[in-house]
């Protein structure tokens, strides 16, 4: 059995190396920028940059690929990826960083594009989902042990840059060296608003406004905790607790949105995450332990809306267009991470860190009131014409192409469409 997995060994840990680089230095940016005495604005547009390349590079990267090769393209996109970073720690500029994160989110897409469709072409139809599954554990835990490693160093010095730097080179020696086959050709990826919208208006607005939500948190988060005093460790575990918090509430929250209108476990997770955000503003607490509960259990509400709302959307679509109707939700909600950081900074500047948990509020509070408003106009589908909720990777190590790889996107047939909800 163990040996049927072996091929993928290599690719998943040119993966953990890749993630566990990314998650380090997307939370030593924002930490070292507010140390520097960066404007919290200047910091959110760090994320919006990153986002901006990112869908960038989801859109743009297949053709490079398709150009030079897996192989080639991957070490383009790594090799890149660790000359940025290295470069962020020689200048200390807020200008040149906001530019860096741009070119940081196209190789991150362009990289992790690479990996799924490789790891796409190695599973088969029987352990496809086992594969899935096992991608999504290395994706999350390579995210928090990236993000852990900033407690073990001093963010104020070029060290964790430079680790940075070599995590992004040891990425590229598994991947490259890998004897497996080159896959097919990445395909090009569309967004159709007007197809997307008429299949289900709330999965639409919602991944936009999960994007903006997600999107001020992801970057600013980290700032809120410096400005509130609590320490780089703890700092770090509030950040990595949101994602594990998140991680392990999307299987009760699916179990029971696979019983009953999907909609109405989408809305009551928004609006929990709406009042526990409203709670950390009102409280304005300064102590890290209780900081950290607050934060680990809105994660848990925040983190579970986007696969609710994806799976929401593909119970109104055909089954043969799930990776076409879950790719544009995955470009909605890329758009909507680059309005976040903009308005959670903004309101950060003007006001206090806690302002941070009204951008995210708001966001939710608009997707809880247009999934109840939505719920009155259309009936929900039945339980057996359903797909099973199926968790999804953390959306900013997630691409298009891994959509291929979940199972559901093999699923044939199809009963044809359903009634947009």
């Amino acid at each position: 059995m163990f040996a049927s997995y072996r091929p993928i060994l290599s690719l998943l840990r040119g993966t953990a190396f890749l993630l566990a680089a990314s998650g380090l230095h997307s939370l030593l940016l924002p930490l070292r920028g507010q140390a520097e005495g960066f404007s919290t604005t200047s910091l959110g547009l760090l994320g919006t940059a990153w986002a901006a390349g990112f869908v960038a590079g989801c859109l743009m990267a297949p053709r490079l690929v398709r150009r030079v090769g897996h192989v080639r393209a991957f070490g383009a996109f790594a090799a890149s990826a660790a000359i940025i970073a290295l470069l962020t720690g020689l200048i200390i500029d807020q200008y040149v960083w906001i530019a860096l994160r741009v070119f940081t989110g196209f190789c991150m897409a362009g990289a992790f594009m690479v990996i799924e469709s490789w790891l796409n072409e190695s599973a088969t139809n029987e352990n496809r989902g086992t594969v899935f599954g096992i991608y999504m554990m290395v994706t999350n835990a390579s995210l928090m042990g990236g993000q852990l490693i900033v407690a073990a160093g001093d963010v104020t010095t070029a060290s964790l840059f430079m680790v940075t730097g070599i995590f992004f080179c040891l990425a590229l020696i598994p991947t490259t060296v890998s004897t497996q086959a080159t896959p097919k050709p990445l395909v090009g990826v569309s967004l159709d608003l007007r197809a997307l919208y008429a299949n289900s208006p709330v999965a639409s607005a919602g991944c936009l406004l999960v994007g903006v939500a997600n999107g001020a948190w992801g970057t600013l988060g980290a700032v809120f905790g410096a400005e509130i005093g609590i320490s780089t460790a703890q700092i770090a575990l509030m950040m990595s607790l949101a994602v594990v918090a998140g991680a392990v509430f999307q299987l009760p929250a699916g179990r029971l949105s696979d019983r009953t209108d999907r909609r109405y476990v989408l809305a009551g997770a928004a609006s929990a995450a709406a009042a526990i955000g409203l709670l950390i503003f009102v409280v304005g607490a300064r102590d890290g332990t209780t900081v950290i509960a607050l934060t680990a259990a809105y994660g848990a509400m925040a983190y579970v809306l986007y696969s609710l709302a994806v799976a929401h959307a593909n119970d109104h679509a055909r089954s043969e267009d799930f990776v076409k109707v879950s790719g544009g939700l995955l470009l909605l909600y890329g758009f909507g991470t680059m309005i976040g950081p903009i308005v959670g900074g903004a309101l950060m500047d003007r006001m206090r860190p806690e302002s941070l948990f009204l951008t995210t509020a708001l966001a939710h509070i608009l997707i809880a009131g247009y999934t109840l408003l939505r719920i009155s106009r259309r009936a929900p589908v039945p339980v057996d014409e359903r797909e099973s909720f199926s968790s999804l990777p953390p959306e900013r190590a997630t691409t298009p192409e891994v959509l291929r790889l979940d199972p559901r996107g093999d699923a044939g047939g199809g009963a044809g469409e359903k009634d947009a909800a």
